[in-house]
């Protein structure tokens, strides 16, 4: 490509990130306006005085203590938990020679055609029967018994391991778990990161499954916690965009410490966009 295309394609992406940055750049500067100076024409981008006491009091209005702790108590059990069964399962896609395997992983992957919301009534009736329904165990047990795409995922990664590696393990005496735990696991650390990113994003931003599952504030997370506030305070803007901006900040932070992890897993996998 000549220095002319390669100048075009430069404009148009950082036009592009310029564009899909916009509502970010306001909700941020919102979040220490005045209330005067939300609506003022022409916009001010950059607020006079910075009230970075909004962040502070916007906090307090409700429990979002309560809610960050319900939130983190389920980002980090439901992490372990995908990571460690979906692990599993794709190892035993990936190196165990097994009656039926072929039709069974074609049968997951055709799990991960069906919509989440066709779950929920069954999943609802479930933990209904369970009694779990208004705990955060609706949200936390399910990851233990893996993810569709994380398993294959995982297993496609397994896959471009020589399999030279588990005859070896097994001459030397190594079971089968020793394998997949002390040989395996550690040559797949950028996938089982790239599974771990991919769920705490999931778990911190999920919204449909505690919205239908949880009715007590006090198990509430903080999506929930910010749909009330929504609900509650909608005119009181610089309050609302200083939440929406806490609770945005921490998938941010993830994803630019993952990335380099996220992009080396994805292409390692042999995953194509």
């Amino acid at each position: 490509m000549n220095i002319f295309g390669k100048s075009v394609t430069y404009a148009f992406l950082i036009i592009s990130s310029f564009v899909f940055i916009i509502p970010f750049i306001w909700m941020v500067s919102t979040s220490l306006k005045e209330p005067g100076a939300i609506f003022a024409f022409p916009p001010q981008w950059i607020p006079d005085p910075f009230l970075f006491q909004n962040y502070k009091s916007a906090w307090t209005i409700a429990p979002f203590q309560q809610f960050l702790e319900n939130t983190v108590t389920i980002v980090v059990l439901t992490t372990i938990g995908t990571v460690i069964s979906s692990s599993i399962v794709a190892f035993g896609f990936a190196r165990l020679v097994f009656r039926g395997r072929n039709v069974w992983f074609a049968i997951l992957l055709a799990s991960m055609m069906i919509p989440y919301e066709v779950t929920i009534i069954p999943l609802y009736v479930e933990f209904k029967l369970l009694g779990w329904i208004d705990t955060l165990r609706c949200l936390i047990v399910p990851s233990f018994f893996g993810a569709a795409f994380n398993i294959f995922l995982l297993r496609q990664y397994f896959l471009t391991i020589p399999y030279d590696l588990d005859e070896a393990a097994i001459i030397d005496g190594c079971s089968t778990f020793q394998v997949y735990w002390r040989i395996m696991l550690p040559i797949v650390a950028p996938a089982l990161v790239t599974v771990a990113i991919f769920q705490v994003m999931n778990a911190w931003t999920d919204f449909m499954g505690p919205l239908i599952f949880l009715n007590d504030q006090r198990n509430y997370t903080l999506t929930l916690g910010l749909n009330l506030f929504r609900n509650s305070y909608l005119t009181e803007w610089n309050n609302l965009m200083a939440i929406a901006s806490l609770v945005t900040v921490v998938p941010l932070i993830i994803f630019f410490i993952g990335q380099k992890y996220l992009i080396g897993g994805i292409a390692a996998s042999g995953i194509k966009g």
